[in-house]
């Protein structure tokens, strides 16, 4: 890094006016160090990177940068513009312009300049100290991180995000925040910051998790971010408000990976900070939530599951509130409600059917919303807010073609690649402040409603018809197969993303104002199922506690609460220590369960709720008859699995050798499956 500036890559008097003369100006420096190849192709490169995005901050700065095949190592050049140049910034002109070049495919290279340059100019002392420096060999030793000059200037390039105390004292102990949020926010968000919390006790961290969960979360204190030495982020949903760690050594994982393996996210936090490998700062709303920092290796296949799990987790609570609120107007006022009166022109305060049809409508209501707030939010994962509008009217438009659900997640999609269609297009300086109310929510909305319209939407809805006249047509053997393939999804990843397929592929069929019985069937077939794992295991540690460690017999008596209430994700803890046993018994016992559902043809109306809405199911007796059948299946096998090896000593807190989950094979599960 001592390499990354010398003098010749400083013009402490930038004549430039614009920011494609300031690059090329700079580029030249870099060009005559020999540190570019092809000045015209690096700059197209430069000019490509900023494009897509303003790289101005605030407060004068400008940072243009990019990673190109033309140059030979990271390279960085300075330059200071008394009449100020614009980047693109908020307040104002840049008078601080930074060049950064990185070579193509340094990814951790190019990160790493832009950040710790970016964390060094949120320090108003450095900031000033560039702009009354006077000689270029000692503004590159101090944008090196030297010390030119008499004075406490911060060592910005060698950094390891472990700061030092001012007055010379021992670092204390190793500070961490970290964020942990699931799609439904539910259970895996407070699952993996508990999680982390007793990996930080063991390791001596001190930690501090923000669980943005489906309640709402608590900000994380802005002196606990600044004052930590790494971030831990562990999400399948966008972290709201990412760009408060800017900055900070950062590991960026699935929540699971927090949950299994907190451990070596500890770990790999202390040897990011003690590298130096921070996070860049970004603009607010530059970009998707969880593309903003363009995580390498995160593939097309992972950025999907990243969107449609957005819109999910958007979606379940306006399913929750409706199909329970539709659940209970059915229960008090029967099935003849949905033919009510409007509450708005007739509703008497002491008649029953006046509230339940009250509680229909609302519910209705609630459920209208469903299509447009999973179209809304795939296309807010893929585009930020940007995405919202053409959003939720392709999800308007897709309720109003009878598109369904499927028509939804097409909608979604369509609105996010058209923003961020229109985002690469360059834009004159004047029109930017237009562009995210006016210019882009216009030719969104305009496109997406005309493919939806026009082009796809009419194939959508007769492939959402068909489909809806096959499942209405599934009756003896089919019909149990599909209730065998529902508990075999339901249960293979325990709230995961094969989880959510099978619950989103449910509540859609009963998100309309007369659901068909097997769509009925479908719902109650996905929750007896989805309650099987956590009881299973509940049942396992209750009948045989001395194949289970102390703490899972005391996670087994929670799984009864979770798997009566219907939270899958109960069973992770099992899982997560010993996968190969837990994982196939859970999903046997699903796969009894749904069967078992569908040839009895129990119905559900209540898209949530677990045994608390047993009596709004339509054959309850046999319902509960099934979930208990699956129950004894998934206890059954995964005791019989167990039992095969030497059992953990019961009365003991060590483990076994080759024992239960408790073994110290079983310990090394957590990193081997999440491997």
């Amino acid at each position: 890094m001592s390499q990354l500036i010398t003098a010749d890559l400083v013009d402490l008097d930038l004549a430039a006016t614009t920011k494609e003369t300031a690059a090329r100006s700079l580029a030249e420096r870099m060009a005559a160090a020999d540190r570019v190849t092809d000045l015209d192709g690096f700059l197209a490169d430069v000019a490509a990177r900023e494009a897509q995005m303003p790289t101005g901050l605030e407060g004068g700065i400008g940072i243009p940068h990019c990673r190109s095949a033309h140059v030979t190592e990271p390279t960085l050049a300075f330059g200071r513009s008394a009449a100020g140049i614009d980047f693109g910034a908020a307040d104002g002109p840049a008078d601080l312009i930074f060049l950064i070049a990185a070579p193509a495919g340094a990814d951790d290279d190019h990160l790493t300049i832009l950040s710790r340059l970016a964390r060094s100019l949120m320090d108003p002392e450095f900031a000033q100290a560039l702009r009354t420096a006077t000689d270029p060999g000692r503004t590159a030793a101090l944008i090196r991180g030297e010390q030119p000059d008499e004075g406490e200037q911060p060592d910005v390039t060698a950094e390891t995000g472990k700061g030092a105390d001012p007055g010379g004292a021992p670092a204390g102990p190793f500070r961490v925040v970290a964020v942990t949020s699931c799609p439904t926010g539910i259970a895996h968000t407070y699952m993996a910051a508990e999680s982390l919390e007793r990996a930080a006790r063991d390791e001596g961290v001190e930690i501090t998790v923000e669980t943005q969960g489906s309640a709402g979360f608590e900000r994380l204190r802005p002196e606990l971010i600044a004052a930590a030495d790494a971030v831990i982020l562990a999400h399948d949903v966008e972290v709201r408000e990412k760009d408060r760690f800017g900055g900070k050594p950062t590991v960026d994982v699935g929540v699971k990976a927090a949950i299994n393996r907190p451990a070596e996210l500890i770990a790999e936090a202390r040897g990011k900070a003690e590298r130096g490998e921070v996070a860049g700062t970004a603009p607010a709303g530059a970009g998707a939530p969880m593309n903003r920092a363009g995580q390498p290796g995160d593939h097309f296949g992972t950025r999907l599951r990243t969107w449609l799990m957005t819109g999910v987790s958007y979606m379940v609570p306006f399913v929750a509130a409706g199909g329970l609120l539709i659940a209970l107007a059915f229960a008090i006022g029967g099935y003849e409600i949905n033919q009510a009166t409007p509450v708005a022109d007739h509703f008497v305060w002491t008649e029953g059917d006046s509230w339940a049809a009250l509680m229909f409508q609302i519910g209705g209501t609630s459920f209208g919303f469903l299509i447009p707030v999973l179209a809304g939010y795939i296309a807010y994962g893929m585009a930020d807010r940007p995405g919202l509008v053409p959003g939720f009217v392709g999800g308007a438009i897709a309720v109003t073609i009878e598109a369904g659900f499927l028509g939804g997640l097409v909608a979604g999609l369509l609105a996010g690649a058209v923003v961020m269609a229109v985002q690469r297009v360059a834009i004159p300086p004047v029109l930017r402040g237009i562009m995210p109310v006016l210019v882009i929510p216009l030719l969104s909305a305009t496109v997406v409603g005309f493919l939806m319209y026009i082009v796809v939407g009419k194939p959508i809805a007769e492939a959402q018809s068909g489909l809806t006249d096959w499942l209405s047509g599934l009756s003896g053997s089919n019909a149990i197969l599909l209730g065998m393939l529902l508990g075999l999804m339901m249960c293979f990843d325990l709230g995961g993303p094969v989880n959510k397929v099978a619950y989103a592929f449910a509540t859609g069929g009963i998100a309309v104002a007369d659901p068909n019985g097997t769509s009925l069937e479908i719902m109650a077939t996905v929750m007896a199922a989805g309650m099987v794992p956590p009881l299973g295991m509940a049942l396992a540690t209750t009948v045989r506690g001395r194949l289970f460690t102390p703490t899972e017999k005391e996670n087994g008596k929670a799984a009864w609460v979770l798997g009566a209430s219907f939270i899958t994700e109960g069973a992770i803890p099992f899982a997560a220590a010993d996968p190969l046993r837990v994982i196939p018994s859970a999903m046997a016992g699903g796969a009894v369960t749904g069967a078992l559902t569908m040839a009895f043809g129990s119905t559900l109306r209540a898209p949530h709720g677990g045994v608390f809405v047993v009596p709004l199911i339509g054959g309850a007796l046999p319902y509960l008859l099934a979930i208990a059948a699956g129950t004894v299946v998934t206890a059954g096998l995964v005791v019989a699995l167990k039992g095969s090896r030497e059992a953990v000593p019961a009365a003991s807190g060590e483990t076994g050798e080759p024992g239960g989950s408790g073994g110290r094979a079983a310990r090394r599960a957590p990193t081997a499956a999440a491997a």
